[in-house]
Formats: C-alpha cells, sequence, structure tokens
C-alpha cells in the first residue's frame, strides 16, 4: 500500500468522542453509533465555524498501540473560535498537532475501503507516534469514496 510523508499544520477540531478497543466485540457498533450520533439531530449540522465542511474520523489516546484502548472521534475541523452555545452541544474541541503523517489515498466503497485500508496500515512497519490518526472524508459517495489517511509518525 502505498503512501507518502507529510508536513500537516495544526487542526482545531469539534466532535463526539468514545472509547473502544479493535478486540472489542462492540467496537463496529460504538464507532457507527458514533458515526450515527454526529450525523442526527445533535452533530455535524450544529457544529459552527466549520473551516473545510469535510468530516473526519479521528483516533487519539491509544493506551499502547493498535491493540490497546483508545479514543474515537467523529468531528469536523473548525476556526478554532468556539461560541457558549456550541460548548452546550456536548461535543470536545481538539487539536491535531501539526508533525509529520503518511497520507494514504484510499478510494471506493466508503466503509468497506476504509476497513481494508486499515488491515493493511495496521500490518506495515511504519514508525508510529500513536498520537494522532485521523480519516479526512473528500466526499459523501458512499459507493466512489476518497478517503485520505493520515498516521502520526
Amino acid at each position: 500500500m502505498e503512501y507518502e510523508i507529510v508536513k500537516l499544520e495544526e487542526k482545531v477540531v469539534m466532535g463526539f468522542t468514545a472509547r473502544t478497543n479493535n478486540n472489542s466485540p462492540q467496537v463496529g457498533t460504538v464507532i457507527g453509533g458514533l458515526w450515527e450520533k454526529f450525523f442526527g439531530e445533535n452533530g455535524y449540522a450544529k457544529i459552527p465555524e466549520k473551516k473545510t465542511g469535510k468530516t473526519l474520523g479521528i483516533y487519539t489516546d491509544y493506551a499502547s498501540d493498535a491493540n490497546g484502548d483508545y479514543t474515537v472521534m467523529t468531528a469536523c475541523e473548525i476556526t478554532g473560535v468556539v461560541s457558549e452555545e456550541a460548548k452546550s452541544l456536548g461535543m470536545e474541541v481538539r487539536k491535531i498537532p501539526a508533525g509529520n503523517y503518511a497520507k494514504f489515498v484510499v478510494k471506493g466503497d466508503m466503509q468497506k475501503a476504509v476497513a481494508e485500508a486499515w488491515q493493511e496500515i495496521w500490518k506495515m512497519d511504519l514508525k508510529r507516534s500513536y498520537g494522532y490518526d485521523f480519516e479526512e472524508y473528500q466526499n459523501d459517495d458512499m459507493e466512489n469514496a476518497e478517503i485520505h489517511i493520515y498516521i502520526s509518525l
């Protein structure tokens, strides 16, 4: 699987979080439920000050590595200005740090392509920092999606 090393600027993001583990039988339910909540009445549409409008699936707060517990976040990048109204939505604001990331470009069925990409990434000998890894959805076409996956190095 091909990738390029890119340097990203800091991103301020806002969204919902949950804690899970790739070995948990509930991982799909936890992540799927978080996306449902994000696109439901309390999510994406109510986030003010969106910077790009692209949705992000973020993985952070790793207990160890891809086999340990981690925090998953459904979010979008914001300008960094968070109003009092935005804070009342029950979402978190976080900063994805600037730095070097391995960037993968994935195309195809949104769920299947992303799942297959992660299976390949987990097998790779990347010098991962297990800081902030994230998916940036370039479009919302479920069958012909383009997703950029960034792995913190």
